[in-house]
């Protein structure tokens, strides 16, 4: 009996299946009869082959941590040849890929496409950022590395077969930016699986003695406001508020230095900053908190991306306090509070209101894993998903053997 198409997934930004998007995709794919092959980066103590759930993950040590643009210049060519290299890997064992599917950033995959195209593969683009707006948000300047960015990124959308995107605004910029035609785009939003992400019972010792706790966790880079949430927590205690405490969790670029920032607003007492942690851990703590924070403040990219963490604050029926971001508010709606101006001094006020208003806390909340389950969950969102690649390859055969 022949085999299913095979697809093949690169991903740079989370080794899997810790990226919840990536592995929700490939679970999809497996689940609807293709074979998933997929590269991604080694986590810690992560083998550098394994077949976990049915689906075969090939993985590179990373490079080191970077700072600056030419080392991610770097960073962006190590990976890209470790991944070259691993797509060797796969198409020894198991044959060429039918689809190779590139999840951003960097924009640089579209090259691999273009050299598996002569074999019959084909470059599903899934697009989870805006390089050029990363750039300008995080470095605060266009220029020429700008310029580079909008070339690469025309360049995998002219490559590409299909692109994937994670919401209408990202949707717009192919349409626009990278003048496709819209049946070749599709809008595949990166909803939570809730049957996993849900409400756990309350870990009363994380609050370390305080009435209350409050949770933030997410990618530590320059754009994305983490350095805000030390400063909310610094303005909060001077208003006289002693009674919470804050979970801060996750890594990145900027951790070393957020981390001395606890120590120069002393502010350790009331600041759990452990890195990366266990999706145990993860769970204890937002279904311990009372409030999520999305510190993201306002800027040509936060305004345009849907941040995974407000749905999944959502799914653990967690109010969220964000800026008022376009996407932020397609996402969360009326689960979330809206901070204007953009203020650290602001967003402690909102804080601290909404901490003493149990009512409202209880309806955002109620709002949120209504609007997770009935409009966000990845079940929603898997049909368009699968639909991307029964019409670029048609369904995967039944019956067929699928090792």
């Amino acid at each position: 009996m022949s085999k299913p198409p095979l697809v093949l997934i690169v991903v740079q930004n989370l080794p899997l299946p810790g990226d919840r998007r990536v592995w929700l995709e490939c679970q999809a794919l497996r689940d609807a009869g293709y074979r998933v092959a997929a590269i991604t980066p080694k986590g810690k103590d992560d083998p550098r082959y394994e077949l976990h759930e049915g689906v075969h993950l090939y993985k590179y040590s990373p490079p080191r941590a970077t700072s600056g643009f030419v080392s991610y210049v770097w960073e962006f060519v190590y990976c890209w040849l470790a991944t070259f290299w691993l797509a060797t890997s796969v198409i020894r064992r198991h044959g060429r890929p039918d689809v190779l599917q590139a999840c951003n950033p960097p924009d640089t995959f579209w090259l691999l496409g273009l050299l598996l195209r002569p074999l019959g593969t084909k470059f599903v683009f899934d697009q989870h950022d805006l390089c050029p707006e990363v750039y300008e948000s995080r470095f605060g300047r266009r220029g020429t590395p700008y310029r580079a960015l909008l070339a690469l990124e025309r360049a995998t959308y002219r490559s590409a077969h299909h692109v994937i995107a994670t919401n209408e605004s990202y949707k717009w910029v192919a349409l626009t930016r990278g003048r496709l035609p819209e049946p070749r785009v599709t809008v595949v939003r990166t909803g939570p699986d809730t049957s996993v992400l849900r409400r756990r019972e309350p870990h009363p010792a994380l609050l370390r003695g305080h009435d209350y706790l409050v949770h933030f966790h997410g990618v530590m880079g320059p754009q994305d406001g983490v350095d805000i949430v030390l400063e909310v927590i610094r303005e909060f205690i001077l208003l006289g508020r002693t009674d919470t405490f804050f979970n801060v969790m996750g890594t990145g670029d900027e951790y070393p230095r957020l981390r001395k920032l606890v120590t120069e607003f002393d502010i350790d007492d009331y600041v759990f900053m452990p890195g990366r942690v266990s999706d145990d851990d993860l769970f204890g703590s937002m279904s311990t908190a009372v409030v999520g924070l999305c510190p993201d403040p306002p800027s040509p990219l936060n305004d345009l991306s849907t941040m995974n963490k407000t749905m999944e604050y959502m799914a653990f029926e967690l109010p969220a306090l964000a800026f008022d971001l376009k996407e932020t508010r397609v996402s969360a709606g009326d689960s979330a509070e809206y901070v204007q101006p953009a203020t650290p001094q602001a967003y402690a006020a909102a804080l601290a209101k909404l901490i003493d208003d149990p009512a409202r806390r209880e309806e955002m909340a109620r709002l949120g894993v209504q609007r997770a389950r009935d409009r966000l969950d990845w079940r929603t969102q898997r049909p368009a998903y699968l639909s991307v690649y029964s019409g670029l390859i048609g369904p995967a055969r039944k019956g067929s053997r699928s090792a």
